[in-house]
């Protein structure tokens, strides 16, 4: 039977999916810079569309010419994670309300109201910094992580707990190891995204045509090279720079994919067909989705939906875990259980005095 608050917390894991969704939509049409101002565009609180107001919008920023779909496309994706921080507080004032309950999470939507108050920090700094790449990346793997806990807070709180065969501490163990790295795949794509580096290879399998083409790690990877300052909308780096992170995020893939692969023939081998079938399913559609975005030169449609193929891939991979963790250990069931024998006399057959 569902915990109270479960409604709350679906419709707040759906409302998260939208709002990572636009966020890949914003970063992707250039909208970025939409507004110049947070939390407001242009001084107001929503994107100036009268004459009067436009006029005052360029002369508070006059090194900044309102383009009103790019205003649009960056106000709403305000709104709705704006909306999303308020259902969150709810969840927390609802689990501090209800924390005397037998089996209320507490501490979980107490850190998704941190997380989100740090996100709102990130979105201001996404502007403020003016697409600063190591903020954008934070931003982005804040939004995943706030995705992924309230889907975990989802399945805490909806009272399922479907039968499980007994699984050994290995098994438990390797499906962390698949969400880790789907976890440094997604940061790869953010830093990947943040630098504008999804077309410096525009062929596939090879990279410009060769396996191994030049490329600059020193200046790709270096978090401290960048300065805060500059406008970064549409990347700073150098052509070198931009392949090397583009095909170290391609590796991180073919790494990824060998490791949800073997954790999928696990999960199979121990009687966990199901969850097997759904990790190959999103796995294959996340790398459908990666290898169009090089062949058809990056297609809004598609690189939004690869944006969100990487969220469903994670929360696949916390759905193995919570349903995992639940599951009898092997250790357990094989434990032999504790018998008196006939040598052994209980304290009810004592004589009494």
């Amino acid at each position: 039977m569902a915990k109270p608050g479960y409604r709350l917390a679906l419709v707040a894991t759906l409302l998260a999916v939208v709002v990572v969704l636009l966020g890949a939509y914003t970063r992707l049409t250039h909208a970025g810079l939409g507004c110049p101002d947070w939390p407001g565009c242009y001084g107001f609180l929503s994107v100036p569309m009268s004459e009067d107001k436009q006029s005052l919008a360029a002369m508070r920023f006059p090194d900044a010419p309102l383009e009103v779909h790019k205003g649009w496309n960056e106000m709403v994706h305000r709104y709705f994670a704006g909306a999303l921080g308020l259902v969150i507080l709810g969840l927390a004032v609802q689990a501090l309300r209800r924390r005397a309950e037998p089996g209320q999470p507490l501490k979980l939507p107490l850190l998704l109201l941190a997380v989100v108050i740090a996100q709102a920090a990130f979105g201001m700094w996404t502007v403020t910094l003016q697409l600063w790449p190591q903020v954008v990346t934070a931003h982005l793997l804040g939004g995943f992580t706030t995705l992924s806990l309230l889907f975990l807070l989802t399945l805490r709180l909806s009272g399922r707990q479907p039968a499980m065969p007994s699984v050994p501490g290995t098994l438990r163990t390797f499906a962390l190891i698949g969400m880790f790295a789907v976890i440094i795949q997604v940061a790869l794509g953010g830093w990947v995204s943040s630098n504008y580096a999804a077309v410096a290879c525009t062929d596939f399998p090879t990279c410009h045509g060769q396996w191994w083409p030049e490329m600059d790690f020193a200046n790709a990877f270096n978090l401290t090279h960048h300065d805060i300052g500059p406008n970064y909308l549409g990347g700073m780096l150098y052509g070198e720079a931009r392949t090397a992170i583009h095909l170290t995020h391609r590796l991180g893939a073919l790494t990824v994919t060998l490791i949800l692969l073997a954790l999928a023939w696990q999960l199979w081998r121990h009687g966990l067909s199901r969850l097997a079938a759904l990790l190959v399913a999103a796995l294959a559609l996340q790398v459908a989705l990666g290898i169009s975005n090089v062949l058809l030169n990056l297609p809004l449609a598609v690189a939004v939906a690869h944006n969100g193929g990487g969220a469903l891939l994670l929360l696949v991979t916390v759905l193995i875990n919570h349903r995992l963790r639940r599951a009898p250990s092997v250790a357990a069931v094989q434990a032999p259980q504790p018998h008196l024998n006939s040598n052994t006399t209980s304290r009810l057959d004592l004589p009494r005095a």
